[in-house]
C-alpha cells in the first residue's frame, strides 16, 4: 500500500461509542496512523453518533428498521464504505451481523471488539454485562479482550490479539466489566496500530 496514503478506518457501534472514542483518540494523538472517517450506527440514538459529531466525524444512522431490505441495506453501507475510501472497519459494540457482500469486500479487514478470550463466553447473545456475569459465574480466574477478524458468524473469526485481565475474587459483573473496559481502551490503540501498520 501506497505508505503516502492515510488509512481510513470506519467504525460501526451500537451505543456508548467509548471504544470507537479510544480509537479517535489514539489516531489524533499520532499512535495510530490512520484517521477514522466515518461513523455507523444501526442505533439513531447511539452516543456513538454523539461522539462523531463532537469529534467532526461524518456519521449515518442505518438499520434494517429504516431499511428493511436487506440488499438495499448492503448497498448502502457498500456505497458509503467506497465514498469515504474505507480501508479497514471496526465493529466497537455493534450488535448486527455483518452482511455478505459486505464480508466479501472487506474480507480480513473487519475486525471485532469482544471483552472475554474468545472461544470462551462468545456467540449470539453474549454482549456486554452478560459475558462478564457468565465470567463469573463459570469461576474464571481472568478474563480479558479479543480481537478477532470478522466472518459471518457470531465472535468465530480468526484471533487476531488478547490480552489478559485477572478477575478479582469479590468481583461483581459491573465492577468486572469497568476493569475489562479500561484495558480495552489501551489495548485497542496497541492493537489498531499494528493492523494499520501491517497494512503498508
Amino acid at each position: 500500500m501506497d505508505k503516502k496514503k492515510m488509512i481510513k478506518i470506519a467504525v460501526f457501534a451500537s451505543h456508548g461509542g467509548s471504544d470507537m472514542q479510544a480509537i479517535v483518540d489514539g489516531c489524533k494523538s499520532g499512535e495510530i496512523n490512520a484517521a477514522v472517517a466515518l461513523v455507523i450506527s444501526n442505533n439513531s440514538n447511539s452516543f456513538a453518533l454523539k461522539r462523531a459529531a463532537n469529534e467532526k466525524i461524518d456519521f449515518y444512522h442505518l438499520s434494517s428498521a429504516a431499511i428493511p431490505d436487506q440488499n438495499e441495506l448492503d448497498n448502502r453501507f457498500l456505497e458509503l464504505l467506497e465514498k469515504y475510501d474505507i480501508d479497514i472497519i471496526f465493529l466497537a459494540g455493534y450488535m448486527k451481523k455483518i452482511g455478505t457482500p459486505i464480508l466479501r469486500k472487506y474480507e480480513n479487514r473487519i475486525f471485532n471488539i469482544h471483552p472475554a478470550l474468545l472461544p470462551k463466553h462468545g456467540g449470539q447473545g453474549m454482549y456486554g454485562i452478560k459475558v462478564h456475569t457468565a465470567v463469573i459465574d463459570a469461576g474464571e480466574e481472568e478474563t480479558g479482550v479479543t480481537i478477532h477478524r470478522v466472518n459471518e458468524e457470531y465472535d468465530q473469526g480468526d484471533i487476531f490479539a488478547q490480552t489478559t485481565v485477572p478477575v478479582m475474587p469479590d468481583d461483581s459483573p459491573e465492577m468486572l466489566a469497568a476493569r475489562v473496559l479500561e484495558r480495552e481502551h489501551t489495548f485497542l490503540v496497541e492493537v489498531v496500530r499494528k493492523i494499520v501498520a501491517d497494512l503498508f
